[in-house]
């Protein structure tokens, strides 16, 4: 579905992406893994269409999509979580949801079919609809953030740090959450510092360090190799790995 090759991103002199190259099959969740300053979210930036590649290719559903607007990204079908949540906080839980389905606008009666089907699926945003997003806790926030993402019915669902700034148990919730999406067959790049929890619930997963991918393999087979420990954590941190 989504297929990375020998991409290279920079922040003005910053070389932050140094030929990375990831692939994404149809109902898989991916999880990308690796420490502050990684290159994670500028992957993500990348392949969203926030940040361009200077070289490499981006291929969604065999068509090229480096170099378009978000936009349009957006419409051939990749949605992002992002990092942060970044909800429209002083905006209705609704009207955040309806600014998810923008794309889909002509087709009001789709759209609140959607936002029924969210609801149901998280009904504490169903009894929050009328709230401003601002006010809910993080975890709420989070839901938000994932569902408005889900209303632009997109064929591939980023994810970029659902559980940063959670509490454990809400972190847990999020993962809970992200686990009944893939049971549904979505297909979900999931980029997570919880390493141990995204490879736990991750078909395959990256790991990638100083903008470059270090690792690739099965989802629990990287979650025991000792090389992620290092790549993820550094030397000596075996036991907070394993805790």
């Amino acid at each position: 579905m989504l297929t990375v090759r020998s991409v290279h991103t920079y922040y003005g002199n910053i070389h932050a992406l140094k030929g990375v190259s990831l692939h994404v099959r149809k109902g898989e969740v991916v999880a990308l893994v690796g420490a502050n300053g990684a290159g994670k979210s500028t992957l993500v930036n990348t392949i969203c269409g926030i940040a361009g590649p200077s070289r490499g290719s981006i291929e969604f559903l065999g068509g090229q999509i480096a170099g378009l607007a978000p936009e349009n990204i957006v419409r051939k079908g990749i949605a992002l979580a992002p990092e942060g949540r970044q909800i429209f906080s002083a905006m209705t839980v609704e009207a955040n949801l309806l600014m998810g389905g923008f794309i889909h606008r002509k087709d009001p009666e789709q759209l609140r079919t959607d936002m029924d089907r969210l609801y149901n699926r998280f009904p504490i945003l169903k009894t929050r609809r009328r709230q401003l997003a601002g006010t809910l806790s993080g975890g709420e926030q989070q839901m938000l953030a994932i569902s408005r993402a889900l209303m632009s019915r997109p064929q591939l669902l980023i994810l970029d740090e659902p559980s940063m700034g959670l509490a454990p148990l809400v972190t847990k919730d999020i993962f809970s959450i992200v686990l009944e999406l893939k049971q549904e067959g979505r297909t979900i790049l999931l980029i997570e510092q919880n390493a141990r929890a995204a490879l736990k619930i991750a078909d395959r997963g990256y790991v990638m360090e100083t903008g470059k991918v270090v690792l690739e393999g099965e989802g629990l087979q990287l979650l025991e190799h000792r090389e992620v420990k290092r790549a993820y954590l550094g030397r000596g941190a075996r036991q907070i790995w394993e805790a």
